[in-house]
């Protein structure tokens, strides 16, 4: 098959063959619409999509367009979630791209080694916009798609839309995952409508003047006077009795909508819910801010003036610092995290007794994402902030359910749903970093079946890259868990980070599909990432379309806009289609080394343990070239890819890869 060599050609050669390479695709030839651009596919009419699906899938594809239909999982025969350790995912952040609609138009151009998919964070988001501050369990209703409404009428509802894209994504062979978090926005309709399952400070100024232990009380009254002063915004009548109005009884729903209106009127329900959050600032109730890293507790109020904020109200809020900060140590005032267990001492010198769960709050988290995996159909969860370990005295030698939230979840949805698997946001940093403990140990007593890992925050062939690799190596086959080769993420596709994907990016997706038993994650926007030798503008990163800011360093006034880079997505279409050959044959093969990795190798070489049939080789060296190991299987005629157009028989260029047919 021809492919361009430039992105104007790409362009060109889509306009003039585009029927062609579609019908390589519907009859089977190609796993994926080869030389598709991903800006130009989703930018192709809807009406043209659903043909192409109806001719690659058939009659199973007329199935998932009914929301009503749940297209069984690839991944529903698994017993457990052990199937993650050897999944090739990608992660979408839909902000980037428009719509959940747009996520099947993106999955026309990856290949069928990408078979899992990592929806980003789905709900309504609050300050900031942020994805990861959720305000709601309502779906973000901008990633509605209007043009998919058009041309099926009856997907007339963001939810009806997201049900069904999950349903083809099935259909495709991909599983789907979803974000799970332990926190909502500062002052969440879940906050506010459950002020018992949060933990609560009182602020003067600069002075916390009350963090006690059932401060939720108070602010349980205050929500009610509030309530009746401005009354039922629906008419409907409620308790006013404290106990019964917060308690299952008066369900979160009817609360919800006594309080601030029906689902269908968001403005509606932002100018109540704006109203109630001034009568709290009044009184100086705020959610206690979510932390991380050692040691997590022991708040104060920042005296710097430019650690405010000053909201469109006039309201101004102040940041908030550990008292004893370690270097890890972060305060996220815009979040706040579930209080999952009850203090020690009326939370007089801000300790958690861990013994003491507080079960309804634990028992309301793991219903909602219960019954979110139920309406959805998704496979697995993307656990944030996973590294969160609060116990001082590390992880305990037995857990049970109530260890770790992530943990909790997963067991509870596993209950009806024995293959949902979880894949967890760590670091793999040394102990007592992100967490109090070892995180290897805290990541399997949470039961993850993988981890994200930061190889994509390391420069390929660095010192750091070398050691951290054959450290991940180490835990593969060691521990209970997989840690991920990660070529980049949402939270590193940002200006400062462009280091990182100066050279070697062709290497990095090489061996996220060629180390066949480890998995692999790849951020949206990789595959024609620009080279910045200078930091671009902001419409270029994803990771700043987490946020929707409108003025400061991190502002974006555009929506996101795809790198150029087509010499990078030349090779990367060259290796997509390689890929797809070469895992169906060794696909999740357990591998053997041939030239380990090591804190100082460079030049590596594996192949399959058992039934080899490649050899696969490269030089993590970005500057230097390499003397070609003398190994069996690696003739000259048996090479049948490199990432290099002009290769030599006698050396690997820098960052070059290869595979060899045995």
């Amino acid at each position: 098959m021809y492919i361009p060599k430039s992105y104007s050609e790409f362009k060109h050669y889509w306009q003039a063959n585009a029927q062609t390479l579609i019908q390589d695709y519907t009859s089977g030839n190609t796993h994926f619409i080869a030389n598709l651009l991903p800006n130009d596919a989703i930018d192709f009419p809807s009406r043209g999509i659903i043909y192409i699906l109806e001719q690659r899938f058939g009659d199973s594809i007329r199935q998932a367009f009914n929301p009503n239909f749940t297209q069984p999982s690839p991944v529903i025969h698994h017993t457990d979630g052990a199937w993650l350790r050897h999944t090739n995912m990608v992660g979408i952040n839909v902000r980037t791209i428009g719509s959940f609609w747009n996520i099947i138009k993106y999955a026309l151009t990856l290949p069928k080694s990408i078979n899992s998919v990592h929806i980003l964070p789905i709900w309504e988001p609050g300050v900031v916009a942020s994805l990861y501050g959720i305000t709601s369990f309502n779906l973000n209703t901008e990633f509605y798609s209007p043009e998919l409404a058009e041309v099926m009428p009856h997907l007339n509802t963001v939810e009806k839309q997201l049900k069904v894209v999950i349903n083809i994504l099935h259909a495709m062979g991909r599983s789907v995952g979803l974000d799970v978090i332990p926190h909502t926005d500062r002052y969440s309709e879940i906050c506010l409508a459950n002020p018992h399952f949060f933990e609560w400070l009182q602020r003067h100024d600069f002075t916390i003047t009350d963090h006690s232990e059932n401060l939720h009380l108070k602010v349980q009254a205050t929500i009610l006077n509030w309530l009746n002063g401005v009354g039922s915004q629906t008419g409907e009548q409620y308790p006013n009795d404290l106990s019964i109005f917060f308690s299952e009884v008066f369900p979160e729903e009817r609360r919800i909508r006594v309080m601030f209106g029906n689902i269908q009127d968001a403005q509606t329900r932002n100018q109540r819910r704006n109203l109630l959050i001034q009568r709290l600032y009044n009184e100086g109730f705020e959610p206690v801010p979510a932390t991380m890293g050692p040691p997590y507790r022991g708040l104060a109020v920042s005296r710097d003036e430019a650690a405010q904020t000053i909201d469109d109200d006039g309201r101004i809020w102040r940041d908030y610092v550990i008292t004893k900060p370690q270097a890890m140590s972060r305060v996220f005032g815009p979040l706040a995290r579930y209080k999952l267990y009850e203090c020690l001492d009326n939370n007089k010198n801000w300790e958690i007794d861990f013994n003491k769960p507080r079960y309804e709050v634990w028992d309301y988290v793991c219903k909602i994402y219960d019954g979110i995996q139920k309406t959805y159909n998704f496979d697995f969860m993307r656990g944030d902030m996973s590294h969160v370990q609060m116990q001082p005295n590390g992880v305990p030698g037995q857990t049970d359910q109530f260890y770790d939230i992530h943990k909790g979840i997963k067991q509870y949805i596993r209950q009806s749903k024995p293959y949902f698997g979880y894949f967890a946001e760590s670091f793999l940093v040394p102990p007592n970093t992100m967490a109090f403990g070892d995180e290897n140990d805290h990541l399997e007593a949470s039961n993850a079946d993988a981890t994200l890992g930061d190889l994509q925050s390391m420069t390929v062939g660095s010192k750091e890259f070398l050691q951290n690799f054959s450290y991940y190596d180490s835990l593969l086959r060691n521990r209970n868990f997989a840690p991920n080769f990660t070529v980049m993420t949402a939270d590193k596709d940002d200006p400062r980070f462009d280091e990182f994907y100066l050279k070697g990016n062709e290497l990095r997706q090489f061996m996220a599909y060629f180390l066949t038993d480890m998995p692999s994650y790849v951020g949206l926007g990789f595959e024609t990432r620009d080279i910045h030798t200078q930091p671009a503008p902001n419409e270029y990163y994803t990771k700043l379309y987490v946020f929707q800011l409108k003025e400061g360093k991190n502002a974006t006034t555009s929506p996101y806009k795809w790198g150029l880079n087509g010499t990078l997505f030349r090779t990367l279409t060259r290796l997509k289609i390689f890929a797809d050959q070469a895992l169906e044959i060794i696909q999740q093969a357990k591998i053997q080394w041939i030239i380990p990795p090591t804190d100082t190798q460079t030049l590596l070489a594996w192949t399959q343990a058992h039934n080899p049939r490649y050899v696969f080789v490269v030089n993590l060296d970005l500057e230097t070239p390499q003397n070609l190991p003398k190994l069996q299987g690696s003739e000259p005629e048996l090479m049948v890819f490199s990432t290099i157009t002009q290769p030599t028989n006698q050396t690997l260029a820098p960052a070059e890869a290869r595979a060899y047919r045995l």
